[in-house]
Formats: structure tokens, C-alpha cells, sequence
């Protein structure tokens, strides 16, 4: 086991990630920009380097600065996370190279399930079933047209490097197809240095749901069922909840064996999630796969009793997972508590916390990095906590989220927390009637 984690990330992660290393009695190191000198991971870590300004690119993505850090604390691993350098193949190759393990899948697993095209055809292979679409990228504009014509309309063009609807357009009829082709290339390009395109059915109606996974270096894999993941904005999730409403016995275990396919098909090692989209027919088609730990492991945690970033750091120790299949008994919610005004196009809102106080009970769960005087910086993602409940059923989960939204307190900021309030009161959320599109409809 390592004697000592390095966290290459910030904010309530890095906290999280601390807290397990410290159960498991390994030694932390957290590195920090300067506007972070005073959050809480720079307390309760062992030690703490800062690495470079509050810009992420010569800070928190700056891999020298990380490395260098590793290796004056003598780190023998390190964590990123999520976000920033957590699905870098680079850095995890440079990881390889200095001795210092990588907590996270490896550069050829982050290459190949990164590359949306590559991915896509690796799924194909493995007998996971896929959207239709191209084979490949798309090559030129003339090409679009053809293809589309064979896939039939509605079709949605992306950026294979994409993320966060970058690069993400959808066409519904042949003669919009050059204006969106050009904006999506441009803007592909412009986002991740790569204008590489595909293209496939545009799924009408869908959820979002993903597997959550674990593989390890024995060529062992298991799943630990779903995550439903559909009340999102401008493909940013904003609740998750499992299990999904939607799924049926049947479908999960279906997707379920997918979800171990697409595993053993790249032969990967720790954890992380295969992502589907769902139709109005219950069948499913695979998305993409994240080489990370994601933001709402946490519900997926509270329902099986699992601590997931534990099991990270076994798996990239060497350790076999259990080979158990995972399967939800109780219903968990989680709501991400972000720094924005939901009433003003949910604008950014840092600053000061002038009052802070923070909901508890049974089944009640705060993962944060905030604390009453602590300054959000405008530098870095929005979120400031998420606020997860468990519960015997959805509906008592649902309640209580309520209640522990009426007792969470931020003051100072504009927060998200009126957002959920209003969406935990909402009919249409509170019978599971909901996709993909729900926060187009939704009135706050």
C-alpha cells in the first residue's frame, strides 16, 4: 500500500480523497494555488506546496509544478480527482515515468475511451450496443450530408475530443447542416485543438444514466449499478439520483452486463463509469466511458455502504476488487450546491461567505470545502458542496432533501440551493417524469 497520496485537485474532492487516506492511514499531500492558501484541504492535509497562481493553467494543470511537488514530499502516488488533469493521458504517462503511481486508469485506457470515435468503435467490438452513426470521423461537409441521409434525421454532430456540449450540435434537416457543421468544427477546434467530428442519431426523449464500474489489474470487473443523471443544464448535471426512476429490474441488469463489457473490452483498471443514453423505449446505447472518479459517486456510496475512493487507491495498489456485483437497497439523491444565481441565467457568484451553516440528521451527507469567512474564488469551478440524502424509498428521500435544503444557510453569495428547492416541489421531478430536456420546460 502507498505510504503517501499526493491530491492533484482542489476544493471538496481533495477534501474527500484526505479523509479516506487518512482512514487508511496514508500520509497526504495537498497542493494548493495562492488563491487557495486557506481552504480546508490545505489544513488537513499532512502537508501542502503550493504550486503557482490562481490561474488552473499554471497551477492545478501546470504537470511540472505537480510533479515537482510529488517528488520534493516523496509522494509514491498520486490522485487527481476529477476535473483538470484526472483523464490527462499525458500526465499519467509522466506519472509512469517518474515512479509515481497514477491513481486513475492508464495513458492507453484514457486514449482510446477518451477519443469518442476510437471509443465507439472499441464498444461496437465488444458487442455493447451503440448509437447509429458514423464509422469514425466524418471527413468533410459532403460527407456529413451522405451520412446523415443513411442515419435519417434528426442527427447530432460532435467533437470527438468534446465535453461539456463543446463542439455538440444537432441538425434536423439536411440544409441547416453546413451552417452547424462549420460552428461545431470551429468551435471544436478552438476548445481542444482538435476539429475531429462525428456523428450519430439524435435519441429523442432521452435519459442520462450511467453504470458506475470498477476494474482491476487482474482483468476482474464488476458493477455497482446505475446512476440516473438526467436534470442537467447546457449538459451540466445538477441532481443524480439512484436508483433511476425509470429503470426496470430487467434494463438494469442488462445494462448492467454492458457496462462490464465495455470494462473487460479495454481492460481497465479502477474505477469509473460507463454512461448511456436511455429512450422513451428503454433501450439503451452507450455514450461514453469516464476514466475517473465522477462528482455523484457519492449516492452510489450511500446506497451499497462503499467507500469508492478506497477502492481507487486497492486497485492501483495491486489489490483485486471484490468481483460483486452492487446493487442498490435504500434511494439516494444527490443536489450540487453551486456559487450562481439561478434567477440571472445562473451567473457565476463569488465571494465571501459571510454565514454558513449546513444541514444534518440521519441520511444526511455534506461534501464541502466551504466554511462561514471562506472566500469562492472566481478562478475555478462554481460548486461549492454537494448535499446528498438517503432514505428507504425515493419519496422519503425526496422529503428529506427538502427538509435539508430548508436547513442548509449560505449567506454572501448567491447560491443554487432555491434552484433544488423549488425542483424537489415540482410534480413532474417528483414522479420521475423527467429527461434530458426537463430544465427547458422547467419554471423557477
Amino acid at each position: 500500500m502507498f505510504k503517501k497520496i499526493l491530491i492533484a485537485n482542489r476544493g471538496e474532492i481533495a477534501l474527500r480523497i484526505i479523509r479516506t487516506c487518512k482512514e487508511m492511514g496514508i500520509k497526504t499531500v495537498a497542493v494548493y494555488s495562492t488563491a487557495d492558501k486557506d481552504s480546508l484541504p490545505v489544513r488537513f492535509a499532512d502537508e501542502a506546496v503550493c504550486i503557482g497562481p490562481p490561474v488552473s493553467s499554471k497551477s492545478y494543470l501546470s504537470i511540472a509544478n505537480i510533479i515537482a511537488a510529488a517528488e520534493i514530499t516523496n509522494a509514491d502516488a498520486i490522485h487527481p480527482g476529477y476535473g483538470f488533469l484526472s483523464e490527462n493521458e499525458k500526465f499519467s504517462e509522466i506519472c509512469q515515468q517518474h515512479g509515481i503511481k497514477f491513481i486513475g486508469a492508464l495513458p492507453e485506457q484514457i486514449r482510446n475511451m477518451g477519443d469518442k470515435a476510437t471509443a465507439k468503435a472499441t464498444m461496437i467490438a465488444a458487442g455493447v450496443p451503440c448509437i447509429p452513426g458514423s464509422v469514425g470521423l466524418v471527413e468533410s461537409l459532403e460527407d456529413a450530408i451522405v451520412q446523415a441521409k443513411q442515419i435519417v434525421y434528426p442527427v447530432i454532430i460532435k467533437a470527438t475530443a468534446g465535453g461539456g456540449g463543446k463542439g455538440m450540435r444537432i441538425v434536423w434537416k439536411e440544409e441547416d447542416m453546413e451552417a452547424l457543421w462549420n460552428s461545431a468544427k470551429q468551435e471544436a477546434a478552438a476548445a481542444f485543438g482538435n476539429d475531429g467530428i462525428y456523428m450519430e442519431k439524435y435519441i429523442e426523449e432521452p435519459r442520462h444514466i450511467e453504470i458506475q464500474i470498477a476494474g482491476d489489474q487482474h482483468g476482474n470487473a464488476c458493477h455497482m449499478s446505475e446512476r440516473d443523471c438526467s436534470i442537467q443544464r447546457r449538459h451540466q448535471k445538477l441532481v443524480e439520483e439512484t436508483p433511476s426512476p425509470f429503470m426496470t429490474d430487467d434494463l438494469r441488469q442488462r445494462m448492467g452486463e454492458a457496462a462490464i463489457k465495455a470494462t473487460k473490452a479495454v481492460n481497465y483498471e479502477g474505477v469509473g463509469t460507463v454512461e448511456f443514453l436511455v429512450d422513451k423505449n428503454r433501450d439503451f446505447y452507450f455514450m461514453e466511458m469516464n476514466t475517473r472518479i465522477q462528482v455523484e459517486h457519492t449516492i452510489t456510496e450511500e446506497v451499497i455502504n462503499f467507500d469508492l475512493i478506497k477502492e481507487q487507491i486497492k486497485i492501483a495498489a495491486g489489490e483485486k476488487i471484490s468481483g460483486k456485483n452492487y446493487f442498490p437497497q435504500l434511494h439516494a439523491i444527490q443536489c450540487r450546491i453551486n456559487a450562481e444565481d439561478p434567477f440571472n441565467d445562473f451567473r457565476p457568484s463569488p465571494g465571501l461567505i459571510t454565514t454558513y451553516h449546513c444541514p444534518g440528521g440521519h441520511g444526511v451527507r455534506i461534501d464541502t470545502h466551504a466554511y462561514s469567512g471562506y472566500t469562492i474564488p472566481p478562478n475555478y469551478d462554481s460548486m461549492i458542496s454537494k448535499l446528498i440524502v438517503v432514505a428507504q424509498t425515493r419519496e422519503e428521500a425526496i422529503l428529506k432533501m427538502r427538509r435539508a435544503l430548508d436547513e442548509y444557510i449560505i449567506e454572501g453569495i448567491k447560491t443554487t440551493i432555491p434552484f433544488h428547492q423549488k425542483l424537489m416541489m415540482n410534480e413532474d421531478f417528483c414522479n420521475g417524469n423527467f429527461t434530458t430536456k426537463f430544465m427547458e420546460t422547467f419554471e423557477y
